[in-house]
């Protein structure tokens, strides 16, 4: 996993930083090696629990991308879909 700023919400607790921070830990994840398909939906959840709009989600998920590579969306599509236990981009 790589080294970079991650996109965050001055307004967020540290509990709450933590838990994005870990979700998009389970995206870099995801996009370079696989991941367990159950772990990465229930930290999906969590994240949706912070990040409830939409709006948000899509300027994070831009922002992560911008700096990763990675795409939120097209991981979590990707997820949903896996038929097997882990999946990978």
């Amino acid at each position: 996993m790589a080294n970079y700023g991650y996109p965050i919400d001055e307004d967020w607790t540290h509990e709450e930083i933590t838990t994005v921070i870990n979700f998009l830990n389970l995206v870099e994840e995801a996009n370079e090696n696989g991941v367990d398909k159950e772990a990465f939906l229930i930290g999906y959840k969590k994240f949706k629990a912070i990040v409830k709009s939409i709006g948000e989600e899509k300027r994070i998920g831009r922002e992560f991308e911008a700096v990763s590579d990675y795409s939120i969306y097209r991981t979590v599509q990707k997820a949903k879909a896996a038929t097997t236990k882990r999946f990978k981009m």
